[in-house]
């Protein structure tokens, strides 16, 4: 055997113990094995075609995202139906940010046997890790060949046109003209959308189109990631950057929550933990249903239940807008019949409703009260309607106790879980007044609960800021 024969054993040697050290490192294998991050599979098992992460910085929402598309292009999706020959694209806001995250984080999630090809926009197609790839062929487990393309938001709409696609990520948050783009690029193969995103920028249309899902689309769910649901987080040096944080900074970057100038009322409130799918409800569970009136505005109603821990249900709603006493007490029984929810014995049922609801106007001798117990609805105008205490509470109720929520409520009731969303505080220190029909009744029948232990100990929202305020006085003396 020559000198040279040996060098080049030596040298084939060394390149199969790197490959082999490669493959051993491909993160792929080991994703959601050692430690599991719950919330990523709770995002890869969704069959919904529009996905959305809303994630605080390092929460793990961009390593869900690039796990995604490798089990799209690869044809190994655990959860979802395969394709021989998958095509999409990687969306990011520059070429340079895409290099540094997206595309670092698919390639760390493919073995090199698997890349068929490599094209570049700079850089050599030897090194990708250290360039910008324009797109990747991948090898499908069915014979074929996928292509990962890798999109810049700075390019404009323009250079978005034309193709047609099986999904599109976008890792943060793109402009609503590539956004609308991108959906008609996987239109025509029923292909899916896919973002992974910490809301830095506030109230845009993501919010409005995707968060709050204005249009009630069916295909959109949303998931939220903080620094705690990610197992490789240190708790200690979660709880020391969140003490350096502002409450702002605190709920968009470590929670990924939208927030406005005046900031959101409920940060408690995630719709991943709150929101549950509906069960059969014992009897012995039920306890009343609360009303908020309206005639031009929604009436908004709620059937609550209580289980023996003191965990509150929201189990079903009516929410509708421009109809008489007559209609919404025919649609109140029925809801309560097909809930088989309890009666007096008289074919009546008990609701809270708001207090103003016992008054009589010039318009009509009756009240709404009694014109709602004339229809079999028996309503309870008592109710406590101090908002800041109400507010208290049902913050009381989200949080729970040693971060154990207290309130459940069920995905059927997409009325209040919009409005829990979309509720911020406005100038005067109070929330704005706006789509709160569902919130005032939930708080009146939140009111009405005893007190819990937990809830005793804990001072109110103006408590603790008098609290504060003394503090600060005293530091000053």
């Amino acid at each position: 055997m020559s000198a040279r024969e040996k060098e080049i054993i030596i040298l084939l040697c060394r390149l199969e113990k790197k490959l082999e050290r490669v493959r051993q490192d491909n993160r792929l294998a080991h994703y959601n094995k050692e430690k599991v991050h719950k919330k990523q599979i709770e995002f890869h098992k969704s069959q919904k075609r529009n996905r959305w992460i809303f994630g605080g910085n390092r929460s793990g929402k961009t390593e869900c995202g690039a796990a995604e598309t490798v089990y799209i292009a690869r044809g190994i999706h655990p959860y979802r139906e395969n394709r021989k020959n998958a095509e999409g694209w990687v969306v990011s806001l520059t070429d340079a940010v895409g290099r540094d995250v997206a595309q670092r984080k698919i390639l760390g999630y493919l073995n090199p046997e698997w890349i068929a090809g490599v094209k570049m926009k700079s850089g050599s197609a030897s090194d990708p890790e250290n360039g910008v790839v324009d797109y990747l062929l991948v090898k499908n487990v069915f014979g074929g060949v996928s292509r990962i393309g890798f999109k810049s938001c700075e390019s404009g709409r323009e250079k978005f046109q034309g193709a047609s696609l099986d999904f599109v990520w976008f890792d943060e948050e793109p402009p609503r003209d590539i956004y609308e783009e991108c959906k008609m690029r996987v239109f025509d193969r029923k292909g899916d959308i896919f973002g992974t995103m910490t809301p830095l920028k506030g109230m845009t249309f993501v919010y409005d189109k995707i968060y709050m899902n204005e249009s009630g689309d069916e295909n959109i769910q949303t998931f939220s990631m903080e620094w705690a649901d990610n197992p490789y987080l240190d708790r200690d040096e979660i709880e020391r950057v969140s003490a350096e944080l502002t409450k702002e900074e605190l709920l968009v970057r470590r929670y990924g929550k939208f927030t406005a100038a005046k900031g959101l009322v409920y940060p408690e409130f995630d719709e991943n933990t709150h929101v549950i799918e509906p069960f059969d409800v014992p009897p012995e569970w039920q306890s009343n249903i609360s009303i908020d009136p309206g005639l031009n505005n929604p009436l908004s109603a709620h059937w609550y239940a209580v289980d023996g821990d003191d965990n509150v249900y929201v189990t079903a709603e009516h929410y509708e807008a421009g109809k008489d006493i007559d209609y919404h007490a025919d649609a109140i029984k029925r809801v309560c019949k097909a809930l088989n929810w309890r009666s007096d014995g008289f074919g009546g049922y008990s609701a809270l409703i708001d207090s103003a609801a016992g008054q009589r106007t010039l318009a009509s001798s009756k009240s709404v009260a009694e014109l709602f117990s004339e229809r079999g609805i028996n309503v309870n105008t008592k109710v406590n309607k101090d908002l800041f205490t109400g507010i208290s509470r049902v913050k009381s109720y989200l949080s729970g106790k040693n971060g154990k929520p207290k309130i459940f409520i069920f995905n059927t009731c997409k009325n209040l879980i919009r409005e829990i969303k979309g509720y911020f505080w406005g100038d005067g220190d109070v929330p704005k007044k706006k789509d709160d029909h569902a919130l005032d009744e939930l708080r009146y029948f939140i009111c009405s609960r005893p007190k819990t232990y937990c809830e005793k100990e804990k001072k109110s929202l103006i408590e603790r800021d008098k609290s504060n305020l003394i503090n600060q006085l005293r530091k000053r003396v």
